[in-house]
């Protein structure tokens, strides 16, 4: 259910023009049992704009050509970071928008797991969501790897199993036989579909067919999505936008 304390005219109008992705977003809030709670129309336009970003930067890092790997093996392009025993730091002098850009641009110098592609595919999306310059204050001296993320980014995860596309959801798998393997984020794409780095797009139930691939031989504990769900503070991010 979207709620609106403020409502305007003219954001209001252009609510009513949306279509395709963000129509099927906007839907999705509305329909939600969850209240979804905006001090304006902006807020809940930026919302889906955004979401709408995270969709599309999940479809480009499935093109981008980038392994997956763990730490032990990794790789970023070492002209915009250095590894570290936390993860990848960027080097001085460059601009948090260029890095992030780099990866999307030269996938094939980058190797990680699937929760660092989670956090990149959030700061991609913010990237294309709000003002350059903003952008390169907000996240200077980033560090990458893992959940690692600049506290401006803002990820907020809750619990419960209603998921809108663009939040990310984690298919856990017990008796995984690699560590690499203990589970798989996922972007919510929309129409039951998903993108896992690693897996690639499917539904929920060929995520979970996948993870139990990735068992101990013999094990009849299956994959399973957990009842939580990881997003981005769209009010907060939504007074830098464009």
């Amino acid at each position: 259910m979207i709620i609106i304390r403020f409502p305007d005219s003219a954001s209001g109008q252009m609510l009513e023009n949306l279509s395709g992705k963000q129509r099927e977003i906007y839907n999705e809030l509305d329909n939600s049992l969850t209240m979804f709670e905006y001090d304006t129309t902006f807020q809940l336009i930026f919302d889906i704009y955004l979401r709408e970003k995270i969709i599309e930067a999940a479809l480009k890092l499935k093109e981008a050509s980038v392994a997956f790997t763990s730490f032990k093996y990794s790789r970023f392009n070492p002209v915009y970071w250095t590894k570290g025993p936390m993860g990848y730091l960027l080097n001085p002098n460059v601009l948090p928008s260029d890095a992030i850009q780099d990866i999307y641009e030269n996938g094939q110098q980058y190797a990680f797991e699937c929760s660092t592609a989670m956090v990149i595919i959030f700061y991609k999306a913010v990237l294309d969501s709000i003002r350059l310059s903003d952008f390169n204050y907000l996240f200077r001296g980033l560090l990458v790897w893992n959940w690692n993320y600049d506290p401006d980014l803002a990820i907020i995860t809750l619990e419960g199993n209603e998921f809108i596309p663009g939040d990310v959801v984690y298919f856990m798998n017990p008796d995984f036989e690699k560590p690499i393997w203990r589970g798989e984020n996922a972007v919510v794409l929309g129409n039951g579909l998903y993108y896992g780095h690693g897996i690639g797009i499917g539904t929920a139930e060929e995520m979970i067919n996948a993870l139990n691939t990735l068992r101990k031989r013999g094990s009849t504990v299956s994959a399973f999505m957990l009842k939580q769900h990881s997003r981005l503070n769209f009010k907060y991010l939504s007074q830098f936008s464009k």
